[in-house]
Order: C-alpha cells, then structure tokens, then sequence
C-alpha cells in the first residue's frame, strides 16, 4: 500500500484504533453496501455477478451518489464533486499499472542474489548485505524488478544452475577481503620477547663483578 501511494502520488494516512470521528464517512459508505447486499438477498432477479453488478451501480447512484448528505450542507456527494475547482489529474496506465504490482523485502546474501518464491534470482554483489524491494507480477516470476533508495530500478531473472558458469564478477573494493602484508601476531611477540630479555639482563646478577671486588674469599 506504501508503494502504491507513493507512485500515484497519493498521501497514506492511518486512522487511530477506536476513533470512530475519524474513519466516519469509511463507515457510513461500509453501512450504505449493507443495506444494498440485504436488498440483493431479497431481490427475485437471477442472482449472478453481471446482474449484481448492474444492481449495484443502480443503488450507488441512486441511494448515495445523487441522494442528499446532511454531512456536506445538504448536496449530493455529485453536486459536491462537480463544485471542486482541482483539476483532475491524469496518470499514464502504466504507472498505474506498476505502482499496484505485488512488493516484498528481501536481504542480498554473501553470493550477491536473493531467495524468492523458493528460487534464487541474482541481483549482484554491489548490494550484499543490503534488503531491496523485490517488484513482481504474481502471474509471471521468472524476472523481477529490484528495487533500492539511489539505485536505478532493474531487471532480475531467475537463476539457473548448469554444467557451466559465466566469469566471476568483480567484488566492489570495499568487500574485498585484503592480504596481511606482516603478522601483527609475531611482531608483538617479537617486541614483548626483547622486553623480557632487557628485563632479565637489568636484573640479573653479575658474579665477575663480585669476585673483582670480594676478594678470596668470594
């Protein structure tokens, strides 16, 4: 629904739980399709989705779109459409199309692709570890659109595993696991080992000294 929203341009906005005031046009319309679905029940006509359609559009217009509402002074929901001087405004079909296309989330693996509907379709290194929105059509999934904030929307196909492989893909700089040059390990063994030795030698006792200065009897 976000989606959907944001592509036509439309503002979401979410009623608080028990507030009646603010969902009450919503639930006066929801009792208005009451009453119509008791009439349809009781209606002798051939009871079929054609005929209850055609039923329905005869009770919308006649019992709610051209019947007075005490609501908006008195006019008809009609009348106070056609006073609105805001332009209408016209969206291409296939953006309509697109923004009501089916969205998930889903989290790029260490290998650069996602799991879908039990398959994995590559979507590329760059975004390991990121969550991208998966753009699909639930009648069609053997290409997706992946989505992502700053990156172009493109094309991901299903992946399929053979005998043979394409080139490794070049792994962006910063996921690149670098070659140590030098053990930081030996090296802070080798400082602390000549601590420890010029340690020892500072404290050890000289005997030549002793005998230089003790005399026979040392």
């Amino acid at each position: 629904m976000t989606r959907a929203c944001a592509k036509l341009g439309v503002r979401l906005m979410f009623a608080k739980p028990y507030a009646p005031e603010g969902t009450g046009k919503i639930e006066r319309f929801n009792q208005n399709i009451d009453r119509f679905l008791d009439e349809y029940q009781v209606d002798p006509s051939p009871k079929s989705l054609d005929n209850m359609n055609r039923l329905f559009w005869v009770w919308l217009e006649e019992c709610y779109q051209n019947k007075e509402h005490s609501a908006i002074n008195g006019l008809t929901p009609v009348q106070a459409y056609n006073l609105d001087s805001t332009p209408i405004k016209r969206i291409a079909p296939e953006i309509i199309a697109d923004a009501f296309l089916h969205a998930e989330e889903r989290k790029v693996d260490k290998s650069g692709c996602i799991s879908f509907n039990g398959d994995k379709y590559e979507v590329g290194v760059t975004f390991v570890g990121c969550t991208v929105d998966v753009v699909y059509d639930p009648s069609d999934t053997f290409e997706v659109t992946i989505e992502y904030p700053g990156a172009k929307p493109f094309k991901a196909k299903k992946l399929t595993i053979g005998e043979r492989v394409g080139a490794k893909p070049v792994v962006p700089e910063h996921l690149t696991i670098l070659k140590p040059i030098e053990s930081r390990l030996l090296n802070g063994a080798q400082r602390k080992n000549e601590l420890r030795k010029d340690k020892e030698r500072s404290t050890a006792i000289s005997f030549r000294s002793i005998t230089a200065g003790g005399g026979d009897d040392v």
